[in-house]
Order: structure tokens, then C-alpha cells, then sequence
């Protein structure tokens, strides 16, 4: 699933490359990636308006248009925004589910193979609804070592699962929890309300660290992620601990063990750096 760094990756490409350009038709192939809205309402409020700007909030997209409204895409497992100029591959357009075909020739394709993400269009007071919802943006200046002890003291739950809450911090998924926690060298079990405050202070210093590395390097990529100009992220050669069970531990060299017992998702872990 694409997390902050994928989302912010592109979002900043959409923006680069399309802000400002005009969407002269809306066609929609799939209509059940559509929330809180129809095919036909979808098509006649996006059509004819401009692009003012693509940004991110949490783990979706946001695309702004001059008539207020905003496209909100949450791509999931296998969603993307694709621009087409002419070259986009077949394999990848067989999937579309709807296209914004701007007034310059080029298209705009929401691409999702498993239908699992969604595009919903929002008015400015229910787009304010819907973020107001979310947790604390954690490569935000608020999100302070201070900050994150006092969401963290509130529950027992396991440090993990509380990290991956986007009620309580928005986008972080299971790539990036696992890759925080390791650094920070944090048992992904251990109660949140357990976490000494120089250990706090760890934590939040490694997630913004490796959000950060991972938007410099355009994101992960293991299977579907793709950014909007159809390239792979190439975070995943930087990856020290997701995806790594079985392997040796890059600070120890002791086994890093995989687990599901934590929260159902895989964490990858080393028992002896990580208490």
C-alpha cells in the first residue's frame, strides 16, 4: 500500500506536471473506485475546471481545482495516478478506471488493478470533515518528541499498531513502522505507554528520518507502487528490516525473526537489538 513517501512522491509529480492545466473530459471506466458520488456527477463537476494544485494530507491525493471541489484519491494496494503523454503502457492502461483528458492531449489515469482504492470529489467543508478525522502529520514541525509522548501515553496498545493508527499519526503504514522501530531500536510489542522518553525522542527522530530518505528516493517499490511518471521507488534497496525476515540483522548480524502475531500484518524484527 502506498504510505506517506509514495503518496508525497506523487503528489509532488502531479503538481510539477499538470498544475494549471485544464481537464477537458472526464471518462470513467470503472465506476465502483467512485465514492460519495456518481459516474455522471463525477464527470460534470471535473470537467472544464483547472488544476490549481496536487498536494498530499495522510496517505491520499489531493488535487484542487478552480471550482473548489477536490479530487481525493487513497490508492491502497494498486492504486496510481498515471500522466499519459502518448506512451503509457498498455498493461498499465487496461486498468484504468478513469481518465482527466487535459486540454494539452496528455491524460491523467487513476490506475488500480484490484479496484481496492478510491476517488472520491469533496467540497471544501467535507474535504475539512474528512481530514479534521486524521491524526498528526508527522514530517509536520508539531510532531515533536513531546507531541508523540503524550499520544503515546493514552494506551497500552503495542507501539506498532498505535504508529500505523492514522487517527493518531497519519502515513504510516507497515513498511515504514518497521523500518522506525528497528532504527529507533524499539520492541514493535512493547505497550505505547511503556516507551521511555529518551526512547520517544528515538522514535520520532527515525520516523521523520526515514520518511524523509524515502521521499528522497522516490519510494518503495516491491510490486505495484509506481509514481506518476510510471517509474519505480527505489527505497526498498535502503530497507533494513521489512521484507528482510530471515536475513541477518545489519546491526548485529543476529537472525531477524517475521511475525504475525503483533497486529495480523508482517513485522519484521531483531530480538536482540529491539526491546
Amino acid at each position: 500500500m502506498p504510505e506517506l513517501p509514495e503518496t508525497e512522491t506523487i503528489a509532488r509529480d502531479l503538481d510539477q506536471d499538470i498544475g494549471g492545466s485544464r481537464i477537458a473530459r472526464v471518462v470513467v471506466t470503472r465506476d465502483d473506485v467512485l465514492r460519495e458520488i456518481d459516474a455522471a456527477g463525477f464527470t460534470d463537476r471535473v470537467a472544464g475546471t483547472t488544476i490549481v494544485r496536487a498536494w498530499r494530507r495522510a496517505k491520499l491525493i489531493v488535487i484542487d481545482l478552480s471550482s473548489g471541489d477536490r479530487i481525493v484519491v487513497q490508492p491502497r494496494f494498486t492504486g496510481a495516478l498515471l500522466i499519459d503523454a502518448g506512451a503509457l503502457p498498455e498493461e498499465e492502461r487496461r486498468y484504468s478506471t478513469l481518465e482527466l483528458v487535459l486540454g494539452d492531449g496528455r491524460s491523467v489515469h487513476y490506475r488500480d488493478i484490484r479496484r481496492l482504492g478510491t476517488v472520491t470529489l469533496m467540497s471544501p467543508a467535507r474535504f475539512a470533515e474528512y481530514a479534521g478525522a486524521l491524526g498528526v502529520e508527522p514530517l509536520d514541525p508539531h510532531f515533536t518528541a513531546e507531541h508523540l509522548s503524550s499520544l503515546l501515553r493514552k494506551t497500552r496498545q503495542p507501539i506498532k499498531k498505535v504508529l500505523m493508527d492514522q487517527r493518531v499519526v497519519v502515513g504510516i503504514g507497515n513498511i515504514y513502522a518497521n523500518e522506525a522501530l528497528w532504527r529507533a531500536e524499539i520492541d514493535p510489542s512493547r505497550a505505547a505507554n511503556s516507551v521511555r522518553a529518551e526512547d520517544v525522542q528515538r522514535l520520532r527522530d527515525e520516523i521523520v528520518e526515514v520518511l524523509t530518505e524515502s521521499i528522497a528516493h522516490r519510494g518503495t517499490s516491491f510490486r505495484d507502487y509506481r509514481d506518476a511518471r510510471g517509474e519505480r521507488g527505489t527505497f526498498v534497496e535502503r530497507l533494513k528490516a521489512y521484507g528482510h525476515a530471515g536475513d541477518p540483522c545489519a546491526r548485529c548480524g543476529r537472525r531477524l525473526i517475521g511475525t504475525q502475531a503483533i497486529d495480523g500484518r508482517m513485522t519484521v524484527l531483531c530480538v536482540h537489538c529491539q526491546s
